[in-house]
């Protein structure tokens, strides 16, 4: 009995999980791209190097509308993952990563990366304003890993 509760926990949590990025398919900076439609390759860099966490670039800009392919290029000796959302989407999903540090991320908004390794997102951006992406893997936001993604 202990087991299927546990199980059922797990499950349950998981789902919550998902509702941090969005609420019935919705994301704050957009939506998930297509893959026929032409799209600007953005490279972004996670670093760890000289004790410190970043992005690199930390900042990028892009045109409502704008459809981006971010290559994302783990060049550092920790794991680490990008998520792009809200600011207090970010905060809210980073609560839960203290939690559960160990979570993969293969989400269309957030994507895990082994040392060495690349991953890939397609996103358009359908909302202006003020985004971010951050590594919510617990101390990495805190030793700076996160940068804007700025709408116009």
């Amino acid at each position: 009995m202990r087991s299927i509760t546990l199980a059922i926990a797990l499950v349950l949590g998981t789902g919550s999980l998902a509702t941090a990025y969005a609420h019935e398919g919705h994301f704050s900076a957009g939506e998930p791209g297509d893959p026929n439609m032409p799209a600007r390759t953005v490279t972004v860099t996670m670093r760890d190097d000289d004790g410190a966490m970043r992005f690199e670039p930390a900042r990028i800009e892009v045109k409502k509308g704008e459809q981006i392919r971010f290559v994302i290029a783990n060049k550092g000796v920790l794991k680490h993952e990008f998520t792009l959302a809200s600011v207090a989407e970010n905060k809210k999903h980073g609560a839960m990563m203290q939690k559960f540090p160990d979570m993969e991320h293969d989400d269309p908004n957030a994507k895990s990366a082994e040392p060495g390794k690349t991953a890939e997102i397609l996103w358009r951006f359908t909302n202006a304003g003020a985004f971010e992406f951050a590594c919510l893997i617990p101390g990495h936001y805190e030793a700076g890993m996160h940068g804007a993604a700025i709408v116009k």
